[in-house]
């Protein structure tokens, strides 16, 4: 079957598409967790140690506070606690924190630093898998073993005020709550006073154990303002007041009941320097932790500095607290300083039942359990314990008793330490099958696409699809059958649970179809190429073809880019990366343009440029003009060549002095934002304004009619064939639509950016691919790489704080999900996608051959599967590396959008395509 080049590129990159998002579903895995959950809620506390005589300590030990009170602080920096914003703003938190009955801590948060996984670890204690950073926008129902769900099976009545989430995550758990939307960044003050409105009534009551309140505006004013905004300090002193009125109010209550009560202050997160978070800066990760309680008794002159703890350890810590089992998931440990004030037995015994349930999950997920250094620490802690029990219950008071107390103390503590470490590195558990099945799609399809190049960019833009010749081979048959044989001996013989063995037959069946149909399509692409003897030949015409210095520098500077994905601080700083090949690519450009049109070798003006190849290209035109060819010729100019000294002389000197104007515009971006790890930091031309709703809602308007009139005439010249002129103007409307649209969405600090993109592509169209005449092959590339700059260009990084979730809600007063998330996408990687509908319109409106849209396709789908492919075996090789999360995982996330972008952009593509060949 002939197929056109464009419409064979887009199918193949809708089935990379599936191969990645299968990888994708393998790659991010389940964190450790216990396999026995309901088993471990039904099974009684785990006995005191006993050594010759029997312990009647068989219960879990009553709760050290009848009332706790949660009070989380969105993106609560812990700089904005203990640094000179919180002496300056929070100077009731400052006192309890130096001289209060209190104990401080920061508390490290893991990846991904987004609200929704830092919930889970706070009340569960386990690390949530990195992918939650997606399930953050709707979060499930939490089904594992935690806190709030241990206290409502205990009797316990809790209520909660704030972020929807923890609705979502429990629901029915709660006696009384009030959810706030969290992603409508734009509201700071309506959305913590819907959670102070209920305080005043709530704290008079006596009828809860547990209270919980989710505040989000400091959060927000990050997201919109940044850390430095002047909202911030506003913001920390009414979190202090709200703090003091319920501290006040249990100190109250505890002078009637004589039973002290627990005040936790604490951030899910922190915030990075331009106040996204998401990511593993210190700024991201580090979170105030303060307990208060006045069973924290402080003696005079006791200083306490803040200690750095995990956010994982809370979960364990309130457990204790509210006497209830510590969930069967967490790898946290038990803040010692809160128990460090009861009799020894009771800290001996709070710490065993820590390191009995860390030992039992260390036991379900290392099957080598018994070398880990932790579980002997745990046996000889378990033994020393026994020990002192004995001692304890002949004699109370001697000094050997005191004394090897605090031996096994220290005993525990290291234990719980090392168990706490080695089940945080087992966090990591691949879904290897899944990977393997998805890695395979991809490189199939990346090898059709390599060995397609051949026919696909040949002056027909056609190639000979076999779809049903592979159907009826050996090789397919036999390829089908070892795929099931190993389906079903890696699915019995599994130990862990896999994505794909979960999979119906009838889907994975299909899946091992696609992937025998490709290996034939493969074999037999290879088979005929290499039989043709045409591999990378550019043009299937000319069976010599001559690369030029730009072929080669965009061939070079393709692979050089993927390889550098291998490196970590190559994946951070990968603007750098960017901005270096399209000033290398100006360079080359002024580079042709003086060589081809000021030089020759008897030093006369020369013809601008290709010369010998053009009039190849005129003549196999005037001999067949039904073949096309994908050199560019603007509408009503003759084909005859142009000449330097036949151009006016201010278009002269312009396509002499573009590439240099680009440079400088380039360069100027690069100082707008910075961006990356290492200089991230450095002060840039941004600054910050506002923009209303009424205003941005007028815009959306302008944004849909244009969008609709482009639409419109599309559709038109789909009736009018013959009419190409509504088909150009109609997507020149919807680039101007998505250009307005960006306009809005961006930061208005970022509008420049909006600008220079505009300023260079009229330049490039003008007086560099007009005169050049370079081919879509060419043209498509440069869009790619200028599309890729103009994304860090933005301010953009592989670091998923610089995700400016706040576009989402330009025009919104409340949280509408579709177009929140459609307009924050947008906004995100608006570079790309503008580059790419200027390369249709442009190529739709300036050349007259239809097979320019189908190069066009084929090369953009073709360079965008490299990088992606490449990426996927990296990441599956460096998969135990250090920064894997931090540094790898995000880049992985941010190219399986960009594949399904891709798939957009050839699908539509294509169907202008389609338009042209009816024309």
């Amino acid at each position: 079957m002939r197929l056109g080049s464009g419409a064979f590129a887009a199918c193949c990159v809708v089935i990379e598409v599936l191969g990645v998002a299968l990888f994708l579903r393998g790659f991010f895995p389940a964190p450790v967790r216990s396999s026995s959950r309901a088993e471990q809620r039904a099974e009684p506390a785990a006995p005191e140690p006993s050594a010759g005589a029997s312990s009647n300590w068989t219960k879990l030990p009553p709760p050290l506070f009848k009332k706790v009170v949660i009070m989380l602080i969105d993106g609560l920096r812990d700089d904005f606690v203990f640094g000179s914003k919180g002496v300056k703003f929070m100077p009731y938190t400052t006192y309890l924190v130096e001289k209060g009955a209190s104990h401080s801590f920061v508390a490290e948060a893991k990846l991904p630093t987004v609200t929704m996984p830092r919930i889970k670890a706070l009340m569960t204690g386990s690390l949530p898998g990195f992918i939650d950073v997606v399930r953050n926008l709707n979060s499930p129902e939490l089904l594992e073993d935690n806190v709030i769900t241990q206290a409502k099976a205990a009797g316990k009545r809790i209520i909660f005020y704030g972020d929807e989430t923890w609705v979502k995550l429990f629901p029915k758990h709660f006696v009384e709550y009030d959810g706030t939307t969290s992603f409508f960044v734009s509201d700071y003050t309506e959305v913590d006073d819907n959670v102070t409105r209920h305080l005043d009534k709530v704290l008079k009551r006596g009828d809860w154990d547990v209270l919980i309140l989710h505040y989000l505006g400091l959060d927000h004013i990050g997201h919109v303002s940044g850390p430095s905004s002047p909202l911030i300090g506003h913001k920390l002193r009414e979190m202090d007041s709200i703090l003091m009125k319920i501290h006040t109010s249990l100190l109250s209550e505890e002078r009637e009941t004589l039973v002290p009560n627990l005040l936790v202050l604490c951030g899910d997160h922190g915030m990075s320097e331009t106040g996204g978070h998401g990511a593993s800066s210190m700024e991201e990760l580090n979170t105030a932790l303060i307990l208060i309680s006045s069973a924290f008794e402080r003696k005079p002159g006791d200083i306490r500095r803040p200690k750095h703890v995990q956010q994982t350890d809370l979960a364990a810590t309130l457990a204790i607290g509210l006497g209830l089992p510590i969930p069967g998931n967490s790898v946290g440990s038990l803040l010692f300083p809160t128990v460090e004030g009861r009799p020894v037995r009771e800290q001996l015994r709070f710490l065993h039942l820590n390191a009995v349930q860390l030992s039992k999950l260390l036991q379900e997920n290392v099957p080598s359990y018994e070398k880990e250094p932790g579980f002997e620490q745990f046996k000889m802690s378990e033994r020393l314990h026994g020990n002192w029990i004995r001692l304890y219950l002949e004699e109370n008071n001697s000094e050997v008793l005191f004394n090897l107390g605090a031996k096994v103390r220290r005993q525990y503590l290291d234990a719980l330490r090392t168990l706490s470490l080695s089940l945080s590195r087992q966090v990591a558990q691949y879904d290897i099958y899944s990977m393997l099945v998805g890695t395979v799609v991809v490189l199939e399809v990346l090898s059709l696409l390599l060995l397609s190049i051949p026919e696909a960019l040949s002056n027909k833009a056609e190639l000979e699809v076999p779809l049903w010749s592979p159907v009826f081979s050996l090789l397919f048959y036999l390829t089908l059958l070892v795929l099931s044989a190993l389906h079903v001996i890696v699915c019995t013989s599994a130990e862990s649970s896999c994505y794909f063995c979960g999979l119906s037959w009838l889907t994975a069946g299909g899946v091992m179809v696609l992937v025998s149909a490709l290996l034939c399509a493969v074999v037999s692409a290879l088979a005929k190429t290499f039989g043709d003897g045409k591999f990378l030949s550019k043009n299937s015409a000319h069976p010599k073809p001559r690369w030029s210095e730009l072929d080669v520098l965009i061939l070079l500077g393709t692979m050089g880019h993927v390889l550098s994905l291998g490196a970590s601080s190559f994946i951070e700083e990968e603007h750098q990366t960017w901005y270096f090949l399209i000033n290398t690519l100006c360079l080359a450009l002024c580079h042709e343009i003086y060589r081809n049109c000021l030089l020759r070798d008897d030093s006369e003006p020369q013809q601008c440029p290709h010369v010998e190849e053009e009039f190849i290209r005129t003549a196999a035109a005037l001999q067949d003009r039904s073949t096309g060819c994908d050199t560019l010729e603007p509408h009503g100019v003759s084909r005859s060549l142009t000449s330097l000294d036949t151009l006016r002389g201010y278009e002269k000197w312009m396509v002499l002095a573009s590439p240099w104007v680009i440079l400088t515009c380039c360069r100027l971006l690069r100082s707008l934002n910075q961006t990356g790890v290492q200089w991230a930091h450095r002060p840039d031309l941004g600054h910050w304004l506002t923009r209303g709703v009424i205003e941005a809602r007028f815009v959306h308007v302008f944004v849909l009619g244009i969008l609709f009139t482009g639409t419109k005439d599309l559709l038109k010249s789909q009736v009018i064939a013959t009419d190409v002129t509504i088909k150009t103007v109609g997507l020149w409307e919807i680039y101007s639509g998505l250009v307005l649209l960006a306009a809005l969405l961006f930061r208005p600090h970022n509008l420049p950016v909006l600008v220079f993109s505009l300023l260079i592509q009229t330049i490039m169209t003008k007086f560099i691919w007009k005169p050049l005449r370079h081919d879509a092959a060419e043209i498509t590339i440069m869009h790619y790489w200028f599309g890729q700059a103009f994304f860090y260009f933005q301010g953009n990084s592989n670091n998923i704080a610089t995700v400016d979730i706040s576009a989402g809600f330009v025009g919104l007063d409340t949280y509408i999900e579709v177009p929140a998330v459609f307009l924050t996408a947008f906004a995100t990687f608006a570079g790309p996608v503008l580059w790419a509908s200027h390369l249709v319109s442009f190529l739709s409106s300036e050349t007259s051959s239809g097979s320019a849209l189908s190069h066009a396709c084929f090369c953009y789908a073709l360079i965008c599967s490299f990088p992606v492919s490449a990426y996927i075996i990296l990441v599956t090789s460096l998969r135990y590396h250090l920064f894997i999360w931090s540094v790898f995982s995000p880049k992985l996330l941010y190219e399986g959008m960009h594949i399904l972008i891709t798939a957009a952009i050839c699908v539509f593509f294509t169907a202008m395509d389609q338009t042209n060949t009816k024309s």
